[in-house]
């Protein structure tokens, strides 16, 4: 393949960890297929890849270019190392991006014209359909967009109901009240492929009283524009939510590509040249998985609420506690700014009484992590990516959801999947005692290990050769990002 025809994919996440790492996985398979990709972060986080990961991670390959564009935020000089408040980021990248997005286009196409075909043309955009200002910048250099959502299907189907919400009242609510009367239980029997959902556990940014809020309005335009991309991408299979693929695909007119789970089908195919490059914007403790082989099979309790969820020094101490009470030996994720406002500091008596069954770590690869065969049970706050992870691994899990979509996938996992039970959002140490121990030891954690291995069998199929994940890749490719190839 010439430079001339080698296909070249800007690849640009929303700037959070949860959409950088399915991003970059889905770069790295085009890549593996011929692109020349060019992989756009914001500064901020740029920077923050060249500290958790060396300055010279980011220097990338010929074919595999790293650049990035500002978000419109003023720095943040205390949370250089904290994911930025997701209401103000989207409002800021919806406002201000496009303009050096256009530019960092123009840019790469001229690096083409006088590089001497060293850097192919920009020939598609694969973007996060959280930044849909690249919409705009597709349609102006006449190339494809298509539109990655790094959520469930199912979240995607709730969002797809925030103007029917609205306009049926149920949004915005009436007053503080509705949070703790039991509005959150009302039954929403009107949205397709699901019969018993309630209010609550649609995407939480429907939980507001004000008439004019930002998030609210921001899902509904998002929504709207989706239609207008040349595709859509989902980080899952098809076996896993099929009815509910099938209701968006009645309601979508671009067509839907199902690429997942995303992990497997890299560690299917990744080549070496490819393996230092990595998304992690904490630095990895790999201690974990020297810890994790010293254990019996099953026996680990893994803890982790993802990189956005903030808990308070009360949630913190109790879940410790929990812990500790069930007498389960666990790993224990806590992010230098998991606890709001303030810095994580465990109770001393804690410490003391858990030493010698646990492992406490800012971050870890979490992959490997519910890979390892030690790990029997996740305690999880249901992001899309742990979700996933998850059930590839076979590993149930005791759901905790925080924001957005979350509340959903905790839905599906519990009522659709068959692979968790949900723990009170209201913690107390009694409750993560007692579900802790039903997940390791328990009939119900049991048939739910039993039905997660279900879903790993299936995450595998879609997967290898002949499944619906690696099919819907290849198509992705010749029908919409290089229309011109042979399939």
């Amino acid at each position: 393949m010439t430079m001339e025809t080698k296909p070249h994919a800007v690849c640009i996440p929303y700037p959070a960890q949860g959409h950088i790492s399915p991003m970059l996985k889905l770069a790295k398979l085009l890549h593996q297929r011929g692109f020349h990709i060019t992989f756009v972060n914001t500064h901020f986080n740029h920077n923050r890849l060249l500290k958790s990961r060396g300055p010279n991670s980011l220097d990338g390959l010929p074919d595999f270019r790293f650049e990035s564009i500002p978000d419109g935020l003023p720095p943040t000089e205390n949370k250089a190392d904290a994911t930025q408040d997701i209401p103000s980021l989207c409002e800021s990248t919806e406002k201000t991006c496009l303009d050096p997005f256009r530019k960092l286009l123009f840019q790469l196409n001229d690096a083409s014209s006088s590089s001497g075909g060293a850097v192919p043309p920009v020939s598609c955009v694969v973007s996060d359909a959280s930044m849909p200002f690249t919409l705009k910048a597709g349609e102006e250099f006449g190339i494809p967009v298509a539109l990655f959502w790094t959520i469930s299907a199912c979240g995607l189907l709730g969002y797809t109901q925030y103007e029917n919400l609205v306009n049926k009242g149920f949004t915005p609510f009436k007053d503080e009240s509705s949070f703790t009367n039991g509005y959150l239980d009302t039954l929403i029997d009107w949205i397709p492929a699901v019969n018993d959902i309630r209010l609550k556990d649609l995407p939480s940014f429907i939980r507001t009283t004000n008439p004019n809020d930002f998030m609210v309005k921001y899902v509904i335009r998002l929504i709207k524009l989706m239609s207008t991309g040349s595709a859509i991408i989902f980080n899952t299979f098809d076996s896993l939510e099929r009815n509910v693929l099938e209701a968006l695909s009645s309601m979508i007119p671009c067509p839907i590509y199902t690429l997942g789970p995303l992990h497997l089908l890299v560690n299917n195919t990744q080549p070496k040249s490819l393996s230092s490059i990595a998304s992690n914007l904490w630095v990895e403790e790999l201690e974990c998985l020297q810890w994790l082989d010293s254990k019996d099979s099953k026996s680990i309790v893994y803890v982790n609420f993802g990189s956005i969820t903030a808990v308070t020094p009360e949630q913190l101490i109790e879940f410790a506690w929990g812990l500790a009470n069930s007498k389960k030996p666990f790993v224990w994720i806590i992010r230098p700014d998991l606890v709001d406002g303030d810095s994580a500091i465990l109770p001393s008596e804690f410490v003391e009484e858990t030493r010698e069954r646990s492992l406490i770590s800012s971050w870890c690869p979490q992959e490997e992590v519910l890979s390892h065969p030690a790990i029997g049970g996740f305690l999880t706050h249901c992001g899309w990516n742990s979700t996933l992870e998850s059930l590839s691994a076979g590993v149930p899990m005791i759901c905790w959801p925080f924001f957005a979509e979350q509340q959903t996938n905790c839905k599906f996992l519990c009522n659709y999947w068959g692979s968790g039970m949900e723990i009170n959002p209201n913690v107390k140490r009694d409750d993560v005692e007692k579900l802790v121990r039903e997940l390791m030891d328990g009939e119900k954690g049991n048939d739910m290990r039993n039905k997660a291995m279900e879903w790993k069998h299936k995450a595998h199929e879609a997967t290898e050769l002949g499944g619906s994940s690696l099919v819907n890749l290849d198509n992705i490719i010749s029908k919409v990002l290089v229309p011109s190839s042979k399939p």
